[in-house]
């Protein structure tokens, strides 16, 4: 299956969120980089600070390598030492073995690592190569996983021997004193994890915000924006549901001009389609100036030559009756009589096709469609003896509101038509149903059908139908037209659906209140 392409008000409102998205990403990879690139730098630096302090608690040095500990992680003096803050953690390291690794805990209490941790932690200072005391080089750190935690290690060298000047012994319980050669400290880094994780949520929750407010913003926003659209598509579908092939059509509706502003886009459309209305209004008037004008002249025309028509034909006859003719006298008054019925015949069929067209007042009744159906096969079996013609009607009476003469016409037509075009012998059904709110009647032959090239213009006046049927008698190729008109004229419809061995033209009206 086909999907559905998306609408325009969807595309902008997705474009509009890919965006938001977009530049709420961006944002939020700079923020975190940026923060955590500030909290690590703190982290080390506060690392450092607990180097010095460690370097001496373990009597490497004797004074501290800087002033108070701004890390705002509280000391836990022990004695005269500088103290350590809570979860720093100290290793002791002498000629590359751990003589001591304590840790404190929240309370600040001094606590011994376990076995487990020291064999992670042996490991992990196995790799690094110590740092000077005072150096900024970040070879000796190293971020290692232990069962209190995960920290971040700095390993200071410092040195061999006594640190101090007076090789005093240190404090602390860690027993390593003046021998120690290195000092691992290290500070928790899940707090600056755990910050990282907070900004990423707030960032999360802000991206989701700025999306919904994007989205229901956004949508308020394109839908007033293309209002003024959707009216236009409105009017372009009113006008297109317009009837505009015949009679006269007004077309009052246009694009507001608050809405036809030039400059925009909306506007611009606006502008277009009024100019385009005005310009088919105006077609539309001079097709129907036209088309009056041409019927008004069909109607005169008409009107004008019966009464020469049927002069002649009065004096033809009073020939016949008066004069005493030659053979071929006698031939060629009796074609001269011929001819002036079939020109008197064509102008009254012009004359009922004008009237029609003008929605001349008919007469309106009920009348069975029925009964008409069967009277107009009875004369048609009289006429058309080669054929056979049957009829089909509901025993109900089939009940439409018209006129009885013109739809009677209509039938006779149909059945003039299919005993014309269609050799002796051919089978011509007529049946009558209702289907819904409406009289179906279809007129059926089995005969040799009518050419495809024909067949669209079929209905057309002048269209000559012996052209794809087999047929002898002249035609006017105004009998379908009057049929159509008529129909037409009842709010009714007929078609046609034609192929070798079986044509049937369809007539459908409107049932009447009976």
């Amino acid at each position: 299956m086909r999907r559905r392409p998306l609408t325009l008000r969807a595309r902008l409102l997705a474009l509009l969120a890919a965006t938001v998205a977009v530049v709420c990403l961006a944002i939020g990879v700079i923020a975190h980089v940026s923060v955590r690139g500030q909290l690590y730098d703190e982290l080390d630096g506060q690392l450092e600070r607990a180097a010095s302090r460690a370097l001496v608690r373990e009597g490497v040095v004797t004074t501290p390598q800087d002033g108070p500990d701004p890390s705002g992680l509280p000391s836990a003096p022990t004695g005269g030492d500088p103290g350590s803050g809570e979860y720093e953690l100290t290793v002791a390291l002498e000629n590359g073995e751990v003589t001591s690794a304590t840790w404190r805990d929240q309370s600040g209490d001094l606590k011994d690592l376990g076995a487990e941790d020291l064999a992670t932690l042996r490991t992990a200072l196995a790799d690094l190569d110590p740092t000077p005391i005072g150096s900024t080089e970040h070879d000796g750190r190293t971020t290692v996983s232990l069962s209190i935690g995960t920290y971040r290690v700095l390993l200071t060298d410092g040195g061999s021997g006594a640190g101090g000047s007076d090789g005093g012994a240190g404090t602390g319980g860690s027993g390593a004193g003046a021998d120690a050669t290195a000092i691992a400290t290290g500070l928790p880094v899940d707090p600056v994890r755990e910050t990282l994780l907070r900004l990423d949520l707030t960032l999360l929750v802000a991206t989701l915000a700025a999306l919904a407010a994007a989205g229901i913003g956004g949508s308020a926003l394109v839908r007033r924006t293309l209002r003024p659209l959707d009216g236009v598509a409105r009017l372009a579908g009113d006008v297109a549901r317009t009837p505009l092939d015949r009679g006269s059509v007004t077309l009052t509706e246009r694009v507001p001009e608050c809405y036809a502003v030039p400059g925009t886009e909306v506007g611009e459309v606006g502008r277009a389609l009024n100019h385009l209305l005005d310009n088919v209004e105006g077609a539309i008037d001079t097709r129907h100036r036209s088309e009056e004008r041409m019927r008004r002249f069909v109607a005169d025309a008409s009107h004008e030559l019966r009464t020469p028509l049927t002069a002649i034909r009065g004096y033809t006859q009073m020939l016949r009756l008066t004069e005493d003719l030659t053979e071929q006298g006698g031939r060629s008054v009796d074609r001269l009589d011929a001819q002036s019925a079939r020109m008197t015949s064509l102008v009254e069929d012009l004359l009922l096709l004008a009237r029609l067209e003008e929605d001349a007042p008919r007469q309106h009744e009920e009348v069975d469609l029925g009964e008409i159906a069967l009277e107009s096969v009875m004369d048609a079996r009289a006429t058309a003896r080669e054929h056979r013609v049957d009829v089909h009607v509901p025993d109900a009476p089939v009940t439409v509101r018209g006129d009885a003469r013109q739809l009677t016409q209509v039938i006779v037509n149909l059945l003039s038509n299919a005993r014309k075009h269609t050799p002796a012998g051919t089978h011509v059904s007529v049946r009558l149903r209702v289907a819904g709110e409406r009289a179906v009647l279809e007129v059926e032959d089995d005969g040799p059908g009518i050419d495809p090239e024909i067949l669209p213009d079929v209905f057309s006046r002048f269209t000559r139908a012996d052209r794809a049927r087999s047929g002898s008698e002249n035609t006017t190729g105004l009998g379908l037209s009057i049929v159509r008109a008529i129909a037409e004229a009842h709010g009714g419809t007929v078609e046609v659906a034609s192929r070798p061995g079986r044509t049937v033209f369809t007539l459908s009206l409107p049932l009447g209140a009976g």
